[in-house]
């Protein structure tokens, strides 16, 4: 581990821990002899779960025809990752309660329903994974908005007079989000796609997995709030074999349709 990684999670009193509902649902689905009962039953012993669940189900985010009135009705339409990825999306909000951590909550569901709606239209990669590690990407900045509020105060300022997020950090704290996010990834026992992805979705050229990292790359500067197509790097997209020829409407689609799921998440 890397020494400046260490010492931050080492001098934090509460290290965040993965909901136990999440490493169940990763768990049933990642093993290829489970049930799709497996996953409902996860759902069903949690109430609060259940009813978001079926809300969001509901909602004009999937805009599904019929009311849909069952964890098992709702299986059986969206599948088992889909079902996973409502579960992760749901169960983690909690770990974003702090007003530090909303607007990173709210950038977590930009990323994941981007990396899913460009998958999905550019056939790019397995769409349901892809929702998965887009919404897990930022997570080191959890533990990151934890330091020294002064020190994130001067970080944030810097980067939106607009030095790099990865270098300003490494100035300031010897390290950065994508790499205590890739520790926290090891200690929550995270697949090695997203640890991978946490880690290297700046540099995705560094990753031995760079189309996924550059799925995430690009997602990202899509959803900025000062959002400029500019400082996207072109060659990232030789990863993804795509052109990007309306970066603008792109990004309107991806904020359209991540404000339904956010809406009905915050209810």
């Amino acid at each position: 581990m890397n020494e400046a990684v260490n010492r931050l999670i080492r001098n934090l009193k509460d290290v965040p821990a993965m909901p136990n509902v999440v490493i169940k649902a990763l768990d049933v689905v990642k093993n290829p002899n489970s049930s799709m009962k497996e996953l409902g039953d996860i759902i069903t012993y949690d109430q609060s779960l259940s009813l978001k669940v079926l809300n969001i189900v509901n909602s004009a985010y999937y805009g599904f025809a019929q009311q849909i009135t069952s964890i098992s009705r709702a299986l059986t339409i969206l599948g088992m990752n889909k079902t996973k990825n409502l579960i992760i999306t749901v169960a983690m909000k909690p770990m974003f309660s702090s007003e530090k951590n909303k607007q990173l909550w709210e950038h977590s569901i930009k990323a994941a329903v981007g990396c899913e709606f460009l998958s999905e239209h550019l056939n790019i990669r397995d769409c349901e994974e892809t929702f998965v590690i887009g919404f897990m990407h930022d997570i080191g900045k959890i533990i990151l908005n934890m330091q020294d509020p002064i020190v994130l105060e001067k970080i944030k300022q810097c980067v939106e007079d607009g030095s790099d997020t990865i270098e300003v950090e490494n100035v300031f704290l010897q390290t950065n989000h994508s790499e205590i996010g890739a520790e926290l990834a090891k200690k929550w026992q995270l697949p090695i796609l997203l640890t991978n992805v946490i880690k290297y979705h700046h540099t995705p050229l560094k990753s031995s997995m760079p189309v996924e990292c550059s799925l995430v790359y690009l997602v990202d500067k899509l959803i900025q709030d000062k959002y400029n197509p500019k400082t996207i790097k072109s060659e990232y997209f030789k990863n993804l074999n795509i052109r990007l020829d309306n970066p603008d409407v792109l990004r309107e689609s991806i904020m359209s349709r991540a404000s339904i799921l956010i809406n009905e998440l915050s209810n």
